[in-house]
């Protein structure tokens, strides 16, 4: 059986969990996160702790109890904690500006770019150079950082774009005569 699988979520207190035949329900403090049930995994939800067992011996169920496992302790995680993923600007005249639910992004080209965010997600700007996306759903969030990124990904001769806080570019050395 999957390692991961095997563990079980622990519920903390002020999260709410209901199990369906088709989804899972979790709701919490920063909101209602759905996911729906694989049919190759039985979930149970036994005081307080969820643990998922495979339907039958095939390593595909195998597999997908640790995946369902790990979405769901996502999915626990968010709603009482939340994810933030942080994008730094580098390069001269960047600047980033959060206003509502829009991130106006100017970063060297000949008009401002506009960055809607989707329903459940908040950006803010704790200086022109950061930005800080937050949310409960950590793959709509992790998804809307790397569309940010990919507006100006970090170019490998002076590394000046838009890059994760932890990212490291290795610059390349220019050419010689």
């Amino acid at each position: 059986m999957s390692r991961v699988g095997k563990m079980p979520v622990a519920i903390p207190q002020g999260v709410d969990v209901s199990i369906t035949a088709d989804q899972i329900s979790v709701k919490g403090a920063l909101g209602t996160l759905v996911q729906p049930v694989n049919r190759l995994v039985t979930v149970k939800n036994e005081d307080g702790k969820l643990t998922f067992t495979p339907a039958d011996d095939s390593a595909e169920a195998n597999a997908m109890s640790g995946t369902m496992r790990a979405l769901v302790a996502n999915l626990v995680n968010g709603v009482s904690k939340g994810f933030e993923k942080k994008l730094t600007l580098v390069g001269v005249g960047f600047r980033a500006q959060a206003q509502g639910q829009k991130l106006n992004l100017q970063v060297g080209f000949s008009h401002p770019v506009v960055k809607e965010m989707p329903a459940g997600v908040k950006v803010e700007t704790p200086s022109q150079t950061e930005i800080v996306i937050k949310g409960a759903d950590r793959q709509v969030v992790g998804q809307v950082a790397a569309e940010v990124r990919a507006i100006r990904p970090p170019e490998p001769y002076k590394g000046k774009g838009i890059r994760y806080a932890d990212e490291k570019v290795s610059l390349k050395e220019t050419k010689k005569k």
